[in-house]
């Protein structure tokens, strides 16, 4: 007989168990099938991308609808035996009261981990210190009162919307902290400096660093900076997607197959999903 699926609360207590210790990487699939290898492969846990799944449905990157996005989190969790953590973006709400709503929807779809970032989706870089903390602390509430075990993740995105100030991040991140945050997440810091600066701030709680090109880290190199949890945002899905705009264009405008050389077979990809219909619902 084979054994019983893993079910939302031995993942929730296996993803926060990963936190505590060492450091792991934790990939970001954009679709079933991504999110299926990448389990096969032997990561501990997965991510979902804003990013990655939005580009892939023909949206840019934040132009979803809550719904659309609950769905694909639901999705993802239920196709796989790892935990799921949810780039749940910032909460598709900009006060307190929604953000705690919707981190009750999020919840909802089994996710193991959710991320909730200081941003909103319009030009403005950030929250205001106070609004964003407001929100990071309702987060924290929605979570202590429908699902105490999902790993929260607060992130401050100064570096990536125009405001790269690596005081003002740490403060931020030191008060998402003590607001009772589990992980930490600056996205767009990228030198040993300022990973060690993130690290020594939060008091021993996980920093989620992410690698979203070729910055020269190892896995090792992170580790003994000090992080916990590596995760790669889009970029695997931009990965894909390079390759597959790369070669229609080639088609397109010059009649050549050349990318098709070398690439995976249909029959490995086949004993591939076909091996790994027992991880199936």
């Amino acid at each position: 007989m084979p054994s019983a699926r893993p079910s939302t609360a031995d993942k929730r207590k296996t993803f926060r168990e990963l936190h505590k210790s060492g450091c792991f990487v934790i990939p970001n699939p954009w679709n079933v099938g991504s999110a299926r290898y990448l389990q096969g492969l032997g990561f501990k846990a997965l991510a979902t991308t804003s990013s990655g799944h939005a580009h892939s449905e023909g949206y840019p990157d934040g132009a979803q609808s809550m719904d659309e996005v609950l769905a694909h989190y639901r999705e993802l969790a239920a196709a796989t035996d790892i935990p799921l953590n949810a780039d749940f973006e910032n909460g598709f709400a900009d006060d307190p009261d929604t953000v705690a709503e919707n981190v009750t929807k999020c919840i909802a779809t089994g996710v193991a981990g959710l991320s909730i970032e200081d941003s909103p989706q319009n030009p403005t870089p950030l929250y205001e210190f106070d609004a964003a903390l407001a929100r990071v602390k309702a987060a924290r509430a929605a979570i202590d009162k429908v699902g105490g075990d999902v790993v929260f993740t607060a992130r401050t995105e100064g570096f990536i919307r125009g405001r790269p100030d690596i005081d003002e991040t740490i403060r931020r991140l030191k008060a998402f902290a003590d607001a009772g945050a589990d992980c930490l997440y600056s996205p767009g810091i990228k030198t040993r400096e300022h990973i060690e600066a993130t690290v020594k701030a939060v008091g021993g709680k996980a920093i989620n660093f992410l690698n979203y090109g070729a910055l020269g880290f190892t896995v090792s190199d992170l580790a003994g900076f000090g992080v916990r949890r590596i995760s790669v945002g889009g970029t695997m899905a931009r990965v894909a997607m390079d390759a597959f705009i790369k070669s229609a264009t080639a088609i397109a405008n010059e009649g050549k197959f050349d990318s098709f050389a070398g690439i995976m077979t249909n029959a490995e990809l086949n004993k591939f999903f076909g091996d790994d219909r027992k991880n199936r619902p």
